[in-house]
């Protein structure tokens, strides 16, 4: 494995350092977790898919392209919402 330098402000640098401290872990750590942890949009469509496809095969259930995007707008509503209760 080769490091390589990412760039960021400081103020960024200085978030991840509380964030990483608070974890008990080093910022190297904290972004290699997130990058691990973290779904591209090709990811989230394919696990959208499987999961359509085993709620269709277990339970009779289909869900449609509409459907999807309103729970997604509800679940989004819902971690902004609590987000924001936090702030």
């Amino acid at each position: 494995m080769s490091d390589a330098m990412i760039r960021v402000p400081a103020e960024v640098r200085d978030r991840l350092a509380v964030i990483a401290e608070s974890r008990g872990v080093s910022i190297r750590s904290l972004v290699q977790e997130f990058a691990e942890s973290t779904l591209t949009e090709e990811e989230r469509r394919e696990r959208a898919e499987r999961t359509r496809g085993y709620l269709a095969e277990h339970f009779g259930v289909e869900v449609s392209d509409e459907e999807s995007a309103a729970m997604g707008a509800r679940l989004r509503e819902a971690f902004a919402g609590r987000r924001g209760a936090a702030a």
